[in-house]
C-alpha cells in the first residue's frame, strides 16, 4: 500500500471533520448538543457552488458558504436559545430541510437532479509550500492541497486560544459550565449560545465549501454524507478539547481514506465492511467515552 498518498489522503478527508469538529465544539462548550452540523454543511456546499457560480468566482462562492451557514446557524439558535424549541428536534429538522431543501433548490433553479456540476466553475486553486514540496515523502504529504486544508488546521489552535486565552472564550466556557454563576457575573447567557451557534454556523458553511469546492467544483445531493456525526462523535470522544477533537478527526479521516484504498485493491474483506469501517469507528469511539465515563464514576 503507499503509505504516502494515504497520509496525504487522511489530512484531505479529515478537513471537513477538523472544520465541523471546532463547530461542535463551541456548541458543546455552551451546554448545546448541536445535531445541525450535518445539514449546515449540507447546505454550506450548496451555496458554495451556486454562489460561486453565480457570481462567477470560486471565493465567493466560499465566502457565501460561510455566510449561508452563519445565517442558519442564528436561526438554529432563535428555536432552541430564543424560543426554546426541543434541540434535538430542532437539529433533526434543520438537517431534514437541508437535504430537501438543496435538492428542490437544484432542481427549480438549475433544473438538475442528484449532481449539479456548473459550467466555468473552478476548484479552488492548490497549494504547493516552498522547499516543503521538495523533501521527498514529506512533500507529497503536506503539499499541494487546498488552501481550507491548511485552514482547518490553523483553526484548532485559533480555537484552542479563542476558548482558553480570549475573555469572549472565557465567557462561553462559563456558560457551559456554570450558567447560573455566568448569569449572576452579568454574563448574558443567551448571547454567549448565540455566539457559539454562529461561529459554529459559518465553520460548517466553511466544511461544506470544502467539500463542493475543495477537491471538486460540483454540488451532489447528501455529499456531506453524515461527516456532521461523525464530528460530534470525535468532539464527544475528545471531552470537546480542541486538540484531541483534531486527533480524533484525524483517526477517522484515516480510516475513511484506508477503506477507498482497500477497496481498490484485492482484499478478503468484503466491499461492505469496507464501506461501514468509518461508522464502525464512530460506534468503537463511543462505547469508549461511555467506558470511560464509568471507570470515572468507579466502576
Amino acid at each position: 500500500m503507499d503509505w504516502i498518498n494515504l497520509a496525504a489522503a487522511t489530512l484531505r478527508i479529515s478537513a471537513p471533520l477538523l472544520l465541523a469538529g471546532m463547530a461542535g465544539l463551541l456548541s458543546y462548550q455552551v451546554g448545546l448538543i448541536n445535531i445541525a452540523l450535518e445539514g449546515l454543511m449540507l447546505a454550506g456546499a450548496f451555496a458554495g457552488v451556486a454562489l460561486g457560480y453565480e457570481l462567477g468566482s470560486t471565493w465567493l462562492g466560499v465566502g457565501g458558504a460561510v455566510i449561508t451557514g452563519a445565517a442558519l446557524g442564528a436561526a438554529f439558535a432563535f428555536a432552541v436559545v430564543t424560543m426554546r424549541a426541543n434541540l434535538i428536534v430542532a437539529g433533526l429538522a434543520l438537517n431534514t430541510f437541508a437535504v430537501g431543501g438543496t435538492a428542490y433548490l437544484m432542481k427549480i433553479i438549475y433544473d438538475q437532479s442528484g449532481t449539479f456540476t456548473p459550467e466555468g466553475l473552478s476548484k479552488l486553486p492548490l497549494v504547493h509550500i516552498p522547499l516543503v514540496e521538495d523533501m521527498p515523502g514529506l512533500g507529497d504529504i503536506l503539499s499541494g492541497h487546498s488552501p481550507l486544508v491548511y485552514l482547518s488546521w490553523v483553526l484548532v489552535p485559533l480555537t484552542s486560544i479563542f476558548l482558553y486565552r480570549a475573555v469572549v472564550g472565557g465567557h462561553i466556557r462559563a456558560v457551559g459550565e456554570f450558567p447560573d454563576a455566568a448569569e449572576t457575573a452579568g454574563i448574558s447567557v443567551k448571547a454567549m449560545q448565540y455566539l457559539a451557534l454562529i461561529l459554529g454556523g459559518a465553520l460548517c458553511g466553511l466544511a461544506g465549501a470544502y467539500l463542493s469546492l475543495g477537491n471538486l467544483a460540483l454540488f451532489r445531493e447528501r455529499m456531506t454524507n453524515d461527516r456532521g456525526f461523525i464530528a460530534l462523535a470525535a468532539v464527544y470522544f475528545a471531552a470537546a478539547r480542541p486538540k484531541w477533537t483534531a486527533v480524533a478527526c484525524l483517526v477517522f479521516g484515516f480510516f475513511e481514506a484506508l477503506q477507498v484504498r482497500l477497496q481498490l485493491r484485492d482484499t478478503f474483506l468484503p466491499n461492505e465492511f469496507l464501506n461501514m469501517m468509518p461508522y464502525l469507528m464512530v460506534v468503537v469511539a463511543l462505547v469508549l467515552i461511555s467506558v470511560r465515563k464509568e471507570w470515572r464514576k468507579g466502576w
